[in-house]
């Protein structure tokens, strides 16, 4: 399995997990940005409103008594003036001020400075040292003249206005934000679920397809849903499979008919070569009548004609296999036994060494088991070097025989080519003893008992082969009998 890069381990890697976590933190993101929007706006407002009503009150108190203010005034005329504007006020004229209430030193000279110099209101919020916030105000009272122009009296007017009530509401707006972005999570997750199961749906059908194409289901199919990019998806998706179905069908048919023909072929030759090789056996028995040259030309095709028997029964053998017309019939056989026979009827036993114990029983149809051995052996002796050792090993539910020979090894880098049909890996050896066929028939004789056959190189020099075949019939699954 790909190792995922360090930045992203534990990150979710399924695609469910990823739309929700993406889905739920998206909404989420939404909702509380919506809320943080509205508080926004929600304490806009409200500190909007506060700041409003107090310059407007303010305002309507001062331009009612502006007309009766003397000029200069006294200071009875500024103790009046701030008993109109009300509590936490402070009324001056340069040097000369009435003030009355709590936390008037928050009329800092900054404010006076600027109510100093502009001829309207002037506010500014500020809080205590307990960190209530509160709104001070500053307006320069103007006078009239007859003319309609308007001066400056000198008088300044400053009131402090508790925002406390206006803080509460602003606080409760940022809970209620608080509580609705909370909210939006559960709705959230289980919108992401909805969206997800309808955006998965066609996803899994797509992956149930692929299962059963995998499986060898041709025929799979999904139904597109609408035309949206996962519906054109699964209509491409249809249309390969419909191809690639086509395509299997056709090298089937083609495979069948190669198979077929080279079984018709193959019988077809049998009856020639019979006739073939009673000649041949003719000439062998009068070769002492011949000529040299006569004789050479004998043995080059008495040579041949038993190479061609040999391939044409290979070819034979092998298109029964291919057709599933091989029978297997176990019988209670001795295998070291078996193996002695094998070499004695070739005439091996001076050339290969059984490394066995002095008995072995097994379930096993000897033809077929001769078959295997006499391939692997005859490989080993042709194309390998001395010693060949034929190593036989059991278990419970195992025999294990093993061919092993001192020669070059097995060409590539994949020793298990050497059963391909067909395969020869030294293109010199084209024209040598062998069709090609005898591993690959040793190998389909080993899987028919339910076993396999497997082929290694050697870490110094040689090739080893092996063939596993279950030791009792009933452990054969696999095996037809």
């Amino acid at each position: 399995m790909r190792a995922l890069p360090t930045g992203m381990r534990g990150w979710p890697t399924g695609l469910r997990t990823r739309l929700l976590v993406a889905f739920v933190l998206a909404t989420s993101a939404g909702a509380a940005l919506a809320s943080w929007a509205g508080f926004v706006t929600a304490r806009s407002a409200l500190v909007g409103d506060a700041q409003g009503q107090a310059i407007d009150a303010l305002r309507q108190r001062v331009t009612a008594v502006a007309p009766y203010v003397s000029c200069p005034p006294t200071q009875l005329t500024l103790d009046r003036l701030r008993e109109v504007v009300g509590d936490n006020a402070l009324i001056t004229y340069g040097s000369m001020q009435s003030g009355a209430g709590d936390h008037l030193e928050l009329i800092d000279p900054e404010l006076r400075a600027a109510t100093a110099e502009r001829n309207h209101m002037v506010l500014q919020r500020v809080h205590t040292s307990e960190g209530v916030p509160k709104l001070a105000l500053g307006m320069p009272i103007l006078i009239t003249e007859v003319n309609g122009a308007q001066r400056r009296s000198g008088v300044e007017v400053f009131s402090v206005v508790d925002l406390s009530e206006t803080q509460a509401r602003i606080d409760a707006t940022g809970r209620s934000a608080i509580m609705t972005s909370a909210l939006a999570l559960p709705v959230a997750v289980l919108a992401a679920l909805l969206a997800a199961r309808g955006v998965l749906r066609p996803v899994r059908e797509l992956r149930g397809a692929a299962r059963r194409f995998a499986d060898g289901d041709l025929s799979a199919r999904v139904r597109p849903r609408g035309y949206d990019e996962l519906a054109e998806l699964a209509r491409t998706v249809n249309e390969m499979a419909a191809e690639l179905e086509r395509s299997i069908a056709r090298l089937r048919r083609s495979e069948a008919e190669s198979r077929r023909f080279v079984a018709d072929v193959s019988h077809e030759l049998r009856t020639p070569l019979s006739a073939l090789s009673a000649v041949v056996d003719v000439l062998e028995e009068d070769s002492e009548h011949l000529t040299a040259d006569q004789r050479t030309s004998a043995r080059l095709i008495s040579e041949a004609t038993r190479r061609l028997t040999g391939l044409v029964a290979d070819l034979i053998e092998v298109s029964r296999f291919d057709a599933t017309a091989e029978r297997l019939h176990p019988e209670r056989a001795d295998i070291p036994t078996a193996l002695h026979a094998t070499l004695r009827a070739r005439g091996w036993t001076d050339q290969v060494s059984i490394d066995a114990p002095e008995s072995i029983a097994a379930e096993v149809d000897p033809r077929r088991l001769d078959v295997v051995v006499a391939n692997l052996v005859g490989n080993a002796l042709r194309h390998g070097a001395p010693p060949v050792v034929i190593a036989v090993r059991g278990t419970d539910s195992e025999v294990v025989i093993t061919v092993t020979d001192h020669g070059p090894g097995l060409p590539g880098e994949d020793p298990n080519r050497v059963f391909d049909r067909f395969y020869k890996g030294d293109p010199a050896r084209s024209r040598s003893q062998g069709s090609g066929l005898g591993l690959a028939i040793a190998r389909e004789h080993t899987r028919l008992h339910g076993g396999d056959l497997t082929a290694e190189n050697l870490p110094g020099a040689g090739a080893r082969f092996t063939a596993r075949f279950p030791r009792w019939a009933a452990q054969n699954p696999g095996g037809q009998q």
